[in-house]
């Protein structure tokens, strides 16, 4: 059962006390852990669909809608046409980090851990954000853009939950450590696989089966809370 370790943070492990350089990796979802919105939803508002595009966001995030891949293609179908310059409009006007982002990404990296951003959003974002808080790489869905207009699809293999895992694993494996020295921070039901496959899981701000699921939930304040559990180097 998830106990209290302090307002607004639960844990449901019981080891002794866990030091970030007990890890070697720390893999982040983006939109609502990282950045404070949902990407594609921004976008449909920029096309006035956003109120169509968040149910849709919503429900899959719940895990009401379980095949990832088909709730973004009914999503990218809405936005067809629009053009591809409302993706500098959201990202100016409208993305922010979460609190204590740059904070958790800073201790990680002083602790010498690899960072990895995994998202079923877009490139568009998740290449800004990872140079803004220097992260090591990012996995991403590319829109399609042609004569300056979204194509309502994106290029190549959706990124999913289960490619999230893929990617968490394919890191540990090219940085030399086990899946049980990598962190992974979701808020989503999309997250859960490689929340699952992580030796420790983080739930940030997340919906009740993520919650559930996750060995430390925070629920108030920002990501930094972790280092509240997990020790940053002195």
């Amino acid at each position: 059962m998830p106990t209290e370790f302090a307002p607004g943070l639960t844990v449901q492990i019981t080891t002794p006390q866990l030091q970030l350089s007990d890890f070697r990796l720390i893999a982040f979802d983006m939109d609502s852990t990282l950045i404070n919105i949902e990407c594609i939803d921004e976008i449909a508002g920029v096309a006035g669909k956003k109120a169509e595009v968040a149910a849709i966001t919503e429900a899959a995030m719940r895990g009401e809608i379980t095949d990832f891949k088909e709730s973004l293609r009914r999503r990218l179908a809405l936005l067809e046409g629009l053009p591809a310059d409302a993706l500098q409009q959201v990202y100016d006007q409208r993305l922010q980090l979460n609190p204590g982002a740059t904070e958790l990404v800073a201790a990680a990296r002083a602790a010498g851990l690899k960072t990895l951003l995994v998202s079923g959003g877009f490139t568009f974002f998740a290449d800004r954000v990872q140079a803004r808080l220097g992260m090591d790489h990012a996995r991403s869905n590319e829109l399609e853009i042609v004569d300056g207009r979204l194509t309502g699809r994106v290029i190549g293999d959706i990124v999913d939950g289960e490619e999230k895992k893929r990617q968490l694993l394919a890191m540990c494996e090219r940085i030399g450590c086990t899946p049980l020295q990598a962190i992974a921070v979701g808020d989503g039901a999309n997250d859960l696989p490689m929340m699952g496959a992580a030796g420790l899981s983080v739930a940030y701000h997340a919906k009740p089966a993520v919650r559930a699921q996750a060995m430390v939930a925070i629920n108030e304040g920002g990501l930094d809370r972790l280092l509240e559990v997990v020790k940053p180097a002195a």
